[in-house]
């Protein structure tokens, strides 16, 4: 898994909070099971967040996903609602890419951090399946990265459009599988 790299996006208290918290629970513990496989592996780790300067002078008024924010301290460097969640708390080793659109590529140095890091293949997790999951992907793969999705690594506010994405969309340019087919895969290769 070494070629590898595990992107963990969006997964900030400012998203997870829009969620139940009997939802939140399960899908945070899932992640964190990818995040510890991907540590045991040597597979790289990467945070990606959202994150603004203060007053928001990236964000346009004509952009619907963020011109609402503009204005307030939604997602702008040390307000809670930009912190990864603390179930996921990065650790030593962990590399943190902040990003300006929806896409992990967007407004980042996450193209560089892979390049540096040697990642040819992406294995992604995040919130939203439809927003920076979607993104990413396309983005990636028109990069010629290797994809994995984490089909239960990823959540929507939609159960219908993830699982059509899951299903039907991904499928088209990346291996979609589930943490735990994911782990058992790379104990398998760490064992034979």
């Amino acid at each position: 898994m070494t070629n590898s790299a595990l992107l963990v996006m969006d997964i900030q208290r400012g998203i997870v909070g829009r969620f139940p918290e009997n939802v939140t629970a399960d899908y945070l513990t899932r992640v964190g099971t990818a995040i510890d496989a991907a540590r045991a592996t040597g597979t790289p780790v990467v945070h990606v967040v959202i994150g603004f300067r203060a007053g928001h002078p990236e964000v346009s008024t004509r952009n619907k996903a963020f011109g609402a924010v503009a204005g307030s301290a939604a997602f702008v460097e040390g307000d809670a609602s930009a912190d990864i969640h603390p179930a996921l708390t990065p650790q030593p080793g962990d590399v943190v890419v902040t990003k300006k659109r929806v896409s992990a590529f967007a407004g980042s140095d996450l193209d560089m951090v892979l390049r540096g890091a040697g990642a040819t293949h992406l294995v992604l997790a995040g919130i939203a399946t439809s927003g920076v999951v979607l993104s990413t992907l396309r983005q990636a793969a028109d990069l010629d990265f290797g994809l994995t999705v984490l089909s239960d690594g990823c959540l929507d506010g939609d159960a219908e459009v993830h699982r059509v994405l899951t299903e039907k969309v991904f499928p088209r340019q990346a291996d979609v599988v589930t943490v735990d087919e994911w782990v058992k895969a790379g104990a398998e290769r760490q064992a034979g």
